[in-house]
């Protein structure tokens, strides 16, 4: 199975990027993973938000095919333990889908048309993070719950 993320914006903090690569690279071993990053539309009037973040909606769901898995990153999705995590890709994956699609939108949601998409809606936490941390905590979140399918040691 293909992983995929697709998300609004460039991670610019080297820290950031450096912590994205190494678990991206530990995940070679399980799976095929790619990040598309798409660029945002600077919302300059805030009465506009919901008409840009439809315009977003639309460059994110032209990087979805109709069969793909899409798990959208959102404050009310449901919440997973990392084994929780772990078993959901493993559902999807014995499932027969050929690509697994993450979405995390820009610093102001997503688009009502890319919810309505979601197969599934997961949310990190009840916390706030800064927006770029989303993505390191995903690939970190999607390489552990390899680790705990394979039955291989993981720190609790």
């Amino acid at each position: 199975m293909k992983i995929k993320v697709i998300a609004l914006g460039k991670i610019k903090e080297k820290f950031l990027k450096d912590g994205i690569d190494e678990f991206l690279k530990r995940l070679v071993p399980y799976t095929s993973i790619e990040i598309i990053e798409l660029n945002p539309i600077e919302i300059k009037d805030e009465n506009l938000t919901q008409k840009i973040l439809e315009e977003e909606g639309e460059k994110i769901l032209s990087n979805i095919k109709e069969n793909s898995y899409v798990i959208t990153l959102e404050i009310n999705g449901k919440q997973l333990s990392s084994e929780e995590f772990a078993q959901k890709i493993n559902e999807i994956t014995m499932s027969g889908v050929g690509e697994l699609i993450f979405v995390i939108g820009s610093s102001c949601g997503l688009a009502s048309s890319v919810s309505s998409r979601a197969d599934f809606k997961l949310s990190m936490s009840k916390m706030t993070f800064l927006h770029q941390f989303a993505r390191l905590i995903l690939v970190e979140q999607i390489y552990r719950a390899f680790k705990i399918m394979k039955g291989e040691k993981y720190h609790k």
